[in-house]
């Protein structure tokens, strides 16, 4: 046997075995153990609530105990770096939001690469952000609040969860987009930047639903805008920012599912299926619609997508801002 015959046949046994390994993953996944849907936020937040649902109902689906690991605090790198360094046997999965990647567009990236460390699996939903001011400042509509920033440059402040959080890269694509500036005061998670808005010691949020729409209701707050490019269900009357001129800003929260590179293509496509199946269920859909948000059914490739433009997005303006995410 020549040299180039060995390798051929070598070649040839090499992919047999390698769809084998596949075939015998589809047949086995899952296996007869828990999953862990690893959450990167304390519990009791309105994330926390969407994993739950969402545990519950893959629970039922797989045939296997879901447990809820809540690995909070770092913006989500904890989290994440525990998933990344997982076996890829699809039992140990990431719930990630817009922040997954926003923290990971700036001058201190995480200690892994959110698009070659992780294998997307599904893309949940998405939903409206709303830009809300303390009511002290005596503004009524969005339109008002661009007047005072370019009238007084950098006299206004917007506050955020935190320095690469998708609160803190939302308020800095408005003033880019709106060519005006103000100053951005960073805190360690949205509940003690919610406290000084409310108090008078803040004075805009580019607030996620969850986080803000307790304090609207009560009248705490004033709301201004969303940031989508609809209305939303929630606040039909309240226009969005591109109504007051703000052009190409449509900015939202998302949520998805991933877990760890190299998850076998049968192991991601069976995970998909009974997400979607999940996410298509009456109470997560309900979960969604009292966030003003829609659920998603789709392909892996569709969160990919996301991601990547996203990725792209975020590094844009961080670039553009001269942004350091100290």
């Amino acid at each position: 046997m020549t040299p180039s015959e060995f390798a051929l046949i070598a070649s040839l046994c090499g992919a047999v075995a390698f769809g084998a390994a596949n075939s015998v993953e589809a047949q086995t996944f899952p296996e007869k153990r828990p999953f862990a849907l690893v959450v990167p936020f304390a519990p009791g937040g309105g994330t926390d609530a969407i994993a739950r649902d969402l545990g519950r109902h893959l629970q039922e689906d797989l045939g296997q105990s879901v447990v809820i690991d809540n690995k909070g605090g770092g913006g989500g790198v904890i989290a994440a770096q525990l998933v990344a360094k997982a076996k890829p046997d699809g039992h140990t999965l990431l719930f990630v939001t817009s922040t997954f990647i926003t923290s990971s567009a700036g001058d201190k990236t995480p200690p892994y690469d959110v698009l070659k460390d992780f294998t997307p699996i599904a893309y949940l939903g998405r939903g409206p952000m709303l830009i809300v001011i303390n009511k002290d400042l005596g503004l009524a509509t969005l339109g008002q609040l661009i007047d005072r920033a370019r009238a007084e440059p950098e006299a206004l402040n917007f506050v955020s969860s935190g320095p690469g959080s998708v609160t803190h890269l939302a308020g800095e694509l408005f003033l880019q987009n709106a060519g005006v500036k103000m100053t951005h005061i960073p805190y360690k998670g949205s509940g003690p930047a919610l406290l000084d808005l409310i108090a008078g010691r803040a004075e805009v949020f580019f607030a996620t639903v969850p986080t803000i729409l307790g304090q609207i209701k009560a009248d705490n707050v004033r709301l201004l805008a969303t940031t989508s490019a609809r209305r939303s269900s929630l606040f039909p009357e309240t226009p969005t920012a591109q109504e007051f001129g703000i052009k190409d800003y449509d900015v939202g929260t998302w949520w998805g599912i991933v877990g760890p590179a190299g998850l076998p293509p049968p192991t991601v496509e069976a995970l998909n299926a009974a997400i979607n199946r999940a996410a298509a269920s009456e109470t997560i859909r309900k979960r969604f619609a009292e966030e003003g948000a829609e659920s998603n059914s789709g392909k892996p490739e569709d969160l990919a997508r996301v991601m990547n433009i996203e990725l792209a997005t975020w590094r844009k303006v961080v670039r553009e801002g001269g942004l350091k995410f100290d």
